[in-house]
């Protein structure tokens, strides 16, 4: 990681009226994500990896200051095109790796067919054979939720507002659209994100002083494995 470009990761919790203020605010000084869809936001679905002693749980609750979390991930559940994602945390700051993978590697490895990974050209596959080898992580849950993005180009800022999060317990047909899914997060309540590199523009700072928002430690996964 040390030749990879970290960012900051800011989280907040936030109440859908305070949302709308804040959304109000930037659309004035940031820009919309270009590849929402018409009501400005898009679906993201993610599975998460993790072991029978939740291993990347745990290291979460603990607030470790170095620890990896594997996901694989699509959006609007279209099944052509999956990320694979490890996300890095060392001392605050979030690294990521990411390759794509296919509809048919990803059931491959929901059925514990992972041998073919071992050599395989992606570095990122290969080393989430390793870590599903060594340590017996493998898919754990799945988590849906709406994202609308906000990006402003100085200090490479990017906001986001994640609502509806929801989680399908333990059942990891990741493809599935219809997959069951029960909420994780009071309905009322917003994931607020504010990600940027070297440093975070004092305009931003100013729009994002509205109401009551609350820093929050809780990832979207560790809120989806409440339920379980």
């Amino acid at each position: 990681m040390k030749h990879a470009k970290g960012r900051s990761e800011l989280k907040y919790a936030v109440t859908k009226a305070d949302c709308h203020l804040l959304r109000r605010n930037l659309q004035f000084v940031m820009q919309p994500d270009p590849h929402v869809m018409k009501d400005g936001k898009y679906l993201i679905r993610s599975v998460y990896f993790d072991n029978l002693e939740n291993k990347a749980l745990n290291q979460k609750k603990e607030g470790l200051k170095h620890r990896d979390k594997y996901r694989a991930r699509l959006y609007n559940y279209k099944t052509d095109f999956i990320q694979l994602e490890k996300k890095s945390k060392q001392n605050d700051i979030t690294y990521k790796e990411k390759c794509q993978m296919t509809a048919m590697e990803y059931e491959r490895v929901r059925l514990g067919d992972i041998k073919w990974m071992e050599n395989n050209s992606r570095k990122l596959i290969r080393e989430l054979y390793v870590q599903m080898t060594l340590y017996q992580i493998k898919p754990t849950t799945v988590v849906d939720y709406e994202r609308e993005v906000f990006t402003y180009e100085y200090g490479n800022v990017r906001v986001t507002f994640d609502s509806e999060v929801r989680t399908s317990l333990r059942n990891i047909d990741f493809l599935n659209p219809e997959l069951p899914m029960v909420p994780a997060l009071d309905p009322n309540i917003v994931i607020l994100e504010v990600k940027y590199d070297e440093f975070l523009p004092d305009i931003i700072k100013q729009l994002l002083q509205v109401g009551d928002t609350m820093r929050t430690s809780s990832s979207k996964y560790q809120l989806s494995r409440n339920y379980v």
